[in-house]
């Protein structure tokens, strides 16, 4: 009797990570997106509220609105109510990981608004574009990238795992209602 063949390919064990555990790599991954969320979402909160509530030194919705009225916007107070809360909400959201591509586009829409606005400044802060510009590709990126592990849209069966059509969906969107809102702008 001759012994059983065997295939000439060899077998391959399961690749290192393969299992439910997180690889190093994918942790690293995770907490930074954790950490970009955070830093991102909270500056843009926080900036929101400014807006929104009058906290941390800011004007609050009156004073946004006749801040929206200078640059020529119409219906300046709809508008300053539309920019607090897309940056509050948006924020908060990009915090949690609770719809991340919508929040990251949310974000994109209102940094390009800033930046057009700022645009005759130059680049360097403090009249420049640079800051401006900094957020927006950093809500791209979240956009683009997904939450990461750590976020609530794992728990969401749309978002649980994020897709690229997704980010790229909403980075179109976030940029088209921007561009809209700019040629409403007088």
């Amino acid at each position: 009797m001759s012994a059983p063949t065997t295939s000439a390919v060899p077998r391959t064990a399961a690749p290192v990570g393969a299992g439910d555990a997180p690889t190093p790599s994918n942790s690293a991954h995770d907490a930074g997106l954790l950490l970009l969320r955070i830093a991102l979402g909270l500056t843009m909160a926080v900036h929101g509220a400014q807006k929104l509530l009058g906290w941390f030194s800011g004007g609050g919705l009156e004073g946004t609105e006749m801040f929206f009225a200078s640059l020529g916007y119409p219906a300046p107070g709809a508008f300053a109510l539309i920019a607090a809360l897309t940056e509050t909400l948006g924020g908060l959201a990009l915090v949690l990981g609770l719809l991340t591509p919508l929040a990251g586009a949310a974000v994109l829409g209102t940094m390009i608004n800033a930046v057009a606005v700022k645009w005759s400044g130059g680049f360097f802060a403090p009249e420049g574009v640079e800051y401006e510009l900094l957020l927006a590709l950093a809500a791209a990126a979240l956009a683009l990238s997904g939450p990461g592990r750590w976020a609530v849209d794992r728990a969401l069966p749309v978002l649980r795992s994020h897709r690229l059509v997704h980010g790229v969906a909403a980075v179109a969107l976030g940029v088209v209602v921007a561009g809209v809102t700019l040629l409403l702008r007088s």
